[in-house]
């Protein structure tokens, strides 16, 4: 297993839309694997392909508390099928778009349909942390971040920021491997 680089934003790959699965194959555990050694590394409750610039409707859950054991969930060519008219408000954050956390209001209820690695086909109910982290993966695979869900002035100014950081780091390293004058 390997632990992948995960793209921040504003990175233009994480707009891509994904495309579904065909092949139920190896490769596809193996992605699966590596995505949730990926997740668990960072401390992420879920993870989804294009986050790795895998441009595959796959992704990868873990809502278990810490008192529980590991739950992995792998979800292939996930779907919301049904919303639920009721909304709920949750503070969402993400591992493309580190240190950021905002509400985000959502349906309170989703009826989800997904394959497993085998390709069987399940359907679910979801509510709660489950059915906010559902939406937020499926939009992922969209090529949706949750700050495209709030205002224009909140998620510029958390885009900015992560464009500045990036900057500083990059102006770091280059400056770490120039030979001292």
């Amino acid at each position: 297993m390997a632990i992948l680089p995960i793209l921040t934003a504003p990175h233009p790959r994480l707009t891509k839309m994904s495309r579904p699965v065909e092949r139920f194959d190896r490769a596809l555990a193996e992605l699966a694997e590596n995505m949730l050694e990926t997740m668990y590394a960072a401390n992420g409750i879920g993870l989804a392909a294009p986050q790795v610039d895998v441009h595959q409707r796959v992704v990868v859950m873990d809502l278990h508390q810490e008192d529980e054991p590991p739950a992995p969930q792998i979800l292939v060519n996930p779907e919301v099928l049904q919303a639920g008219a009721e909304t709920a408000t949750m503070s969402e954050g993400c591992l493309s778009v580190p240190e950021a956390y905002e509400e985000v209001e959502r349906p309170a209820r989703v009826t989800v349909r997904y394959q497993d690695l085998a390709g069987v086909t399940h359907t679910r109910e979801c509510t709660g942390l489950e059915a906010v982290c559902w939406q937020h993966e499926i939009d992922h695979l969209d090529g949706v971040l949750f700050v495209d869900h709030l205002n224009r002035l909140k998620r510029d100014r958390i885009i900015q920021r992560l464009v500045k950081e990036k900057r500083l780091a990059r102006r770091a390293r280059d400056r770490a491997v120039r030979p001292a004058a």
